[in-house]
């Protein structure tokens, strides 16, 4: 028998030897990822006689000429038999490695009875977290071998929120964490410049790169969890808006910014510099609270000490409920929480106005930064406002579907402030869109 050579980048070796039980390889085009799922999963075939694997991908198309065939080039007939009609490679140790996709969120359920030692997706962000978390059910075996899960993919499409929620946003690169079920998790992140092997073989692919778009560019290229194709706030960047918590000078104005509702309640305090930037400092995000208990557990939670001099809120607050005859605010304010404005909530102007506050702008050191600043212990807040999605009907509005209780609370922040000049080209439009945008009498209840 031959022997085998196996072309590995150190970042390739990292995701085959992860220990976690289930790894994201994920970031940027190029970075040698799906080369590196169909390596990991051979191998584990030829050091496990008798493996079973399952490797997936969205389409047939996709599959047939990104795996399959590279595959081909990649296994020795040697070690094994590949079966196009079944899409199995039989391995002389007994292992299988089969190829499948699952189109619709129906398509998982032909897995239904099936086991499998390891499953991968390519270009897992195609998939729903449905279709993920059924096939880890199908993730299992009578026999002592690991299992696992292995995910490649790209920034972008139909599944990018719930990687980017559970493995981008809630653990540093490379750490492993675990879930309340006891399996372990990890993210290795990949770039253009971690596969040398690649840039040798085709120099101008990081140029062809630069060429596109800025979205997809910061997608593609940089590997930018932040970003994707139909974003609302593409302006966003972590290293720009999200600051680690600092101690708030007592001269820095207070207010706070609320959207309630049953399924869910949000609350920040805001601070404001002498400079008038906002910094949203700290965060309160909980379900199912009705009124009376929603009051008290904010009034707890409120940082105490501190002179608040308002808490804008949403204008429905002042309808009249039927059950007790009384508007939500009538009933805050019985039950301690005091100080309740009507945001202005129009949803365009604030969504257009919050876009602003994000803009990088000069500063004071003559430097450049936004208006608006997110501390990192506000997790919600840093998850779901860069997910926000344009309204395929009204692309100038938020699509309602999105999770959008932590942003609309900072959409009322934002409109409950006086108008801003912007020091760019286009100021004196901007200074009027805003102007119209905010609230009649709003700087008299703010008194700043």
């Amino acid at each position: 028998m031959r022997k085998l050579h196996l072309t590995i980048t150190p970042l390739q070796k990292k995701f085959i030897d992860s220990p976690a039980n289930i790894t994201l390889f994920g970031g940027a085009a190029g970075g040698g990822k799906s080369y590196g799922l169909l390596l990991k999963h051979f191998l584990y075939c030829m050091r496990y006689p008798g493996a079973k694997c399952l490797l997936l991908r969205k389409t047939f198309p996709e599959l047939k000429r990104s795996l399959i065939l590279t595959s081909l080039e990649l296994i020795p007939r040697e070690l094994g038999k590949y079966n196009d009609a079944e899409k199995v490679w039989r391995f002389v140790n007994g292992s299988r490695l089969e190829f499948g996709y699952c189109e619709s969120e129906a398509d998982v359920t032909k897995y239904q009875s099936a086991e499998y030692d390891r499953i991968g997706f390519d270009e897992s962000t195609h998939f729903t977290e449905y279709q993920f978390r059924y096939m880890l059910s199908r993730n299992r075996g009578a026999n002592d071998f690991p299992k696992g899960m292995d995910l490649a993919t790209n920034p972008g499409n139909v599944g990018h929120v719930w990687h980017k929620s559970l493995f981008i946003d809630s653990h540093p690169p490379f750490t492993i964490w675990e879930d309340e079920n006891g399996l372990t998790y990890t993210f290795i992140p990949a770039k253009v410049t971690d596969n040398p092997y690649l840039l040798e073989k085709d120099p101008d692919y990081i140029r062809r790169l630069q060429q596109l778009p800025e979205a997809e560019r910061r997608a593609l290229m940089d590997g930018d969890w932040d970003v994707f194709a139909g974003q609302y706030f593409a302006c966003w960047r972590r290293e720009t808006h999200v600051v680690d918590p600092f101690v708030i000078p007592d001269h820095w104005k207070r207010f706070l910014a609320m959207d309630y509702g049953l399924d869910m309640c949000a609350v920040y305090e805001i601070a404001v510099d002498q400079t008038k930037r906002l910094y949203v400092t700290k965060e309160f995000y909980r379900p199912d609270l009705p009124i009376p208990e929603a009051a008290q557990q904010i009034r707890e939670w409120m940082t105490p000490g501190v002179h608040f001099s308002y808490i804008v809120a949403s204008p429905d607050l002042w309808n009249r409920r039927q059950d007790t005859g009384l508007s939500g605010e009538e009933l805050f304010r019985r039950y301690g929480l005091t100080g309740l404005v009507k945001a202005d909530d129009r949803r365009v102007p604030g969504w257009q106005a919050l876009h602003s506050y994000l803009l990088l702008h000069a500063d004071e050191q003559g430097g450049k930064a936004p208006w608006l600043q997110v501390f990192s212990n506000c997790t919600n807040l840093i998850r779901t406002l860069p997910a926000l999605v344009r309204d395929e009907h009204d692309p100038n509005d938020v699509d309602d579907a999105c999770e959008d209780h932590g942003p609309e609370a900072i959409r009322y922040a934002v409109m409950s402030r006086p108008p801003r000049a912007i020091t760019t080209d286009e100021a004196k439009r901007r200074k009027r869109r805003r102007q119209q945008m905010t609230a009649p009498g709003i700087s008299d209840i703010t008194g700043y």
